[in-house]
């Protein structure tokens, strides 16, 4: 079982924090450090002091770790033209030595849009499927020759598809809810699938729709890795459980029924109920970015029992 740390930094944080998080990270052996897209916070708190864009944020990582993979959860497909963000992401991936992962999602927080002057558009789901198609077909194309793409939203007329990543194939994330459409499009561009902050029993059930989706589109499931992402909030005993819930303003009882929180114990217990499903790999959700020594005990005392 893979563990990454997946951090939301539009809750409040400055770059100088994610590098120390992500060095971090990439110390205490985690596989991968990922973020949120957004600029906007959520809830309650004040966002200071103010959001960070993830693509810059990735290019900086890039140069200052050696080891760790790179990516977002998910990158807003409202954000960014696919042609600019395959130019992005492909540069980041560049200066990464090629560590980078892309998951892409439609884009769903509509006051972000508007507190920044984003269209937010109602067909977001089409545009996407749309993105995938010509990020995926713009490192496709082989050099010399040229892309091109002419669909309901965008219209890309011979583009030299440059730069190229330094992977020879960039990873695809695809994740949600949807019990249709994201299953087919997974099926067609995804390199893995990530289901979000969901029970052990609905993993399972979308897992299923991604692995039939697959088969129809003449695709060997196991092609696909199976992720989740949840929040983690783990302690050494219950005071220490206690003290990190109410630092990120969460209940004990609501985070056990919803993460993964508890002691050490509890939480390899859990993850092994997901692990059942078929996930391997789990996007741990970390709120409180000072707190360092819960990395630490993740890392000793949780992790080292997956490995």
């Amino acid at each position: 079982m893979d563990l990454r740390i997946f951090t939301e930094p539009q809750q409040g944080a400055t770059y100088d924090t994610l590098l120390t998080v992500a060095k971090a990270t990439e110390d205490l052996g985690f596989d991968a450090f990922f973020r949120s897209d957004h600029y906007l916070s959520m809830g309650s708190g004040d966002g200071l002091p103010g959001p960070t864009d993830a693509w810059i944020t990735l290019a900086g990582l890039a140069r200052e770790t050696r080891r760790i993979r790179l990516g977002t959860l998910m990158t807003a497909g409202t954000f960014r033209l696919p042609g600019v963000l395959a130019i992005q992401v492909a540069q980041v991936d560049q200066m990464s030595g090629g560590r980078i992962e892309l998951g892409l999602g439609a884009g769903w927080f509509e006051e972000e849009h508007k507190a920044y002057g984003i269209p937010f558009p109602k067909e977001k789901f089409g545009r996407l499927e749309e993105q995938l198609e010509i990020v995926t077909g713009l490192w496709a194309t082989e050099p010399g020759k040229t892309f091109d793409h002419h669909g309901t939203y965008y219209d890309l007329t011979g583009s030299p598809a440059l730069p190229k990543p330094a992977q020879a194939r960039v990873p695809v994330l695809i994740g949600g809810h949807g019990a249709t459409r994201t299953p087919r499009l997974a099926a067609r561009y995804a390199d893995e699938f990530n289901m979000p902050f969901a029970s052990v029993e609905d993993t399972a059930r979308q897992f299923g729709r991604v692995r039939d989706a697959a088969r129809e589109a003449g695709r060997d499931p196991d092609d696909l890795v199976y992720s989740n992402a949840l929040v983690v909030c783990v302690g050494k005993d219950d005071r220490e459980v206690a003290r990190r819930a109410a630092a990120i303003g969460r209940e004990v009882g609501e985070l056990k029924a919803n993460g993964l929180a508890g002691s050490p114990a509890e939480v390899v217990d859990k993850i092994g109920r997901y692990a059942g499903t078929g996930s391997r790999r789990i996007y741990l959700q970390v709120l409180d970015l000072s707190d360092l020594d819960h990395l630490e005990l993740i890392s000793t005392q949780v992790g080292s029992q997956l490995s």
